[in-house]
Formats: C-alpha cells, sequence, structure tokens
C-alpha cells in the first residue's frame, strides 16, 4: 500500500510521516531543534481511561512539563503549540487543566495568542452539576514573529450583504468576501457512536478542528507534531493539507489503528466530517424525536426558550 509504505517508525528531516510505537519523550529526543511548526495534541486528562495510569496531580503536571519542555525545544521560532484539554475531576470537584497548565508555559518563554472554547452538544450528562459541553485549546507562540494564516480559515458571515453606511466606504460591503474570522469560540460536533470519523478510541478529536489549526498555523510541507497521537488525527489533518506529520502512541492496538487512517487520509480513502459543514439540527430534519411525548399528554411542557433562542431574537440582539 503506497501511503502505508511512506510512513516511518523514526522521525527524520527527509521523511513525511511518523508514527512512533513508544513513549513520546523518546520520540521528542530524536527531534533536532527548532524543526516543528506546530505541536498539537489532546493529551491524557488524568482521569483513568485505558491509555493512562491516574496520577496523583502534582505527578501528572510534572509529567506533562517534561513533554512541554521538549516540544518547545523542537520548536520552530514561528512556530504554535496547541494543548487541547478538559477537566480533571477529584473527589466531584472538577479541575480546569488549561488553567493549571498555564504555568508551564509561561515559564517557558511562550505567549497565550488564544483561549479557544470547543463547543460540543453530546456527553455524560450530570445529576449534581450543569453537563459539561466544553474543552479548551491554550493556543502558544515561541516569539512575537509567528505563522498565523487567516484567510483559509474564515468562516460565512452573518450579514454578508451589509454595507458601510457612512464615511469614504458608504455603499460598498463592509465584510472581508472570504468571510469572517471564526472567533475564539468553535462550534464543531465531537466523535460520537454515530460521528463518521468514530472507532474504538475512547477519546477521539474530530479531525475538523485540528484541519483549522494545521491551516491557520503552518505552511505547505511543515512538520506538524503529535506528542499523544491516539488515533492519528493530528496527522491525518496535516497530510490532507499537504504538510508532513509526526507523532508518538503506548498502545499497540491504537498504533496500528493511527498507522491504518494515516494510510487511509494519504490515499484519499478515509472520510472525515468536512470542515464547515452545518451541526446537525434535528428540529430541522423532521425528526420525530424532537417532539416531546410529555408534552403531547399535556403533562409537562419543557422548556424551549433558550433552545430555540433564534425565534426571539431581534436584529438589535445580534
Amino acid at each position: 500500500m503506497l501511503g502505508r509504505d511512506m510512513i516511518s517508525d523514526r522521525f527524520t528531516l527527509s521523511g513525511q510521516v511518523v508514527v512512533y510505537p513508544g513513549d513520546c519523550i523518546d520520540l521528542l529526543k530524536t527531534v533536532p531543534n527548532e524543526t516543528i511548526q506546530l505541536v498539537v495534541t489532546s493529551p491524557p486528562y488524568n482521569i483513568g481511561k485505558e491509555y493512562e495510569k491516574r496520577l496523583k496531580l502534582e505527578n501528572y503536571l510534572a509529567q506533562q512539563a517534561s513533554v512541554i519542555r521538549e516540544c518547545v525545544r523542537v520548536l520552530s521560532p514561528r512556530g504554535s503549540i496547541c494543548w487541547q484539554v478538559g477537566n480533571y475531576v477529584e473527589s466531584g470537584a472538577i479541575i480546569p487543566l488549561d488553567t493549571i497548565l498555564y504555568p508551564v508555559f509561561s515559564e517557558l518563554g511562550l505567549k497565550m495568542r488564544n483561549r479557544i472554547i470547543w463547543h460540543f452538544e453530546h456527553g455524560l450528562h450530570c445529576t449534581n452539576r450543569f453537563s459539561g459541553r466544553y474543552e479548551t485549546i491554550i493556543w502558544f507562540t515561541k516569539t512575537d514573529d509567528y505563522t498565523f494564516n487567516l484567510d483559509p480559515v474564515r468562516v460565512p458571515q452573518k450579514y454578508p450583504g451589509k454595507k458601510h453606511f457612512k464615511g469614504p466606504n458608504a455603499g460598498q460591503y463592509s465584510g472581508n468576501p472570504l468571510g469572517k474570522n471564526p472567533s475564539d469560540m468553535w462550534i464543531i460536533p465531537n466523535v460520537k457512536s454515530n460521528h463518521v470519523e468514530k472507532t474504538e478510541h475512547p477519546c477521539q478529536f474530530p479531525v475538523e478542528l485540528i484541519e483549522r489549526l494545521v491551516l491557520s498555523m503552518t505552511d505547505d510541507g511543515d512538520w506538524v507534531l503529535d506528542p499523544f497521537l491516539g488515533t492519528g488525527t493530528s496527522i491525518i489533518a496535516a497530510v490532507k493539507h499537504g504538510r508532513r506529520g509526526a507523532g508518538a502512541e503506548i498502545i499497540p492496538k491504537y498504533v496500528e489503528l493511527a498507522t491504518n487512517r494515516i494510510s487511509q487520509a494519504m490515499t484519499g480513502k478515509l472520510r472525515t466530517r468536512p470542515m464547515n459543514k452545518p451541526v446537525y439540527d434535528p428540529s430541522q430534519t423532521g425528526n420525530k424525536l424532537t417532539l416531546s411525548p410529555w408534552q403531547e399528554r399535556g403533562k409537562i411542557e419543557q422548556p424551549v426558550l433558550l433552545e430555540k433562542q433564534e425565534e426571539y431574537a431581534t436584529d438589535e440582539d445580534s
């Protein structure tokens, strides 16, 4: 298979794709200084998944710091690091991992450019607190002279026909013809059972989430590295757009899974959810499951104001 033949298990500057079957520190030690344009990953959250050993919080932070330190060493002066994290839960209390990891990056001289909120609509239903429906991507750069390409990741404007109403540009369209800045609040479906990208991995993030980072923070031929590779999503996003990718994974079955998915992506056979595809709205498709059985029976009318706020919004609200 052509795609698989191009995947190496060792890092070389002349390579295209690296899937290292082992600890990420061992991979990082083989990467020369300042050669990686984008480090992007979703590390273990220290919540006891099959691929991690639950540690005391201070030990977890020390382990993360050792990885981050090596990632900073290999990062290009114009490069970026994006760490996608959620919450650590201890005795029923949540601890946002981005808040306790921020000092690690700051002490290494990196500057935060954005704290991106990734919102999704599916997950566990909590009974003693509000259900969590977001995670964060903390984006850092090594210098003030960093790569940022906005045009490839612009999204449709709300009012593309809006015009300037005064001044020298009066009567001209006020928006960018390519679309608007996607902001730091991204609504992208997470990978659950009916998602086209779903595999057996319990914590898989969507390709389109990483595509937006790859397109905006790298150029053609640049290296993208994921120290906690999982199912290979970061490398998939990289090779889809002409970049090179490297990553490490310690679980053998996920090494094989990632290798197969990356190979399919390299040959154009991997199915992924397209970037900027509208989020599925079951109420707009006539799905009968959106009808409340309690409301039909006249027993309980579930609140709909916040769920259907567009019906109540005015132009002034927008």
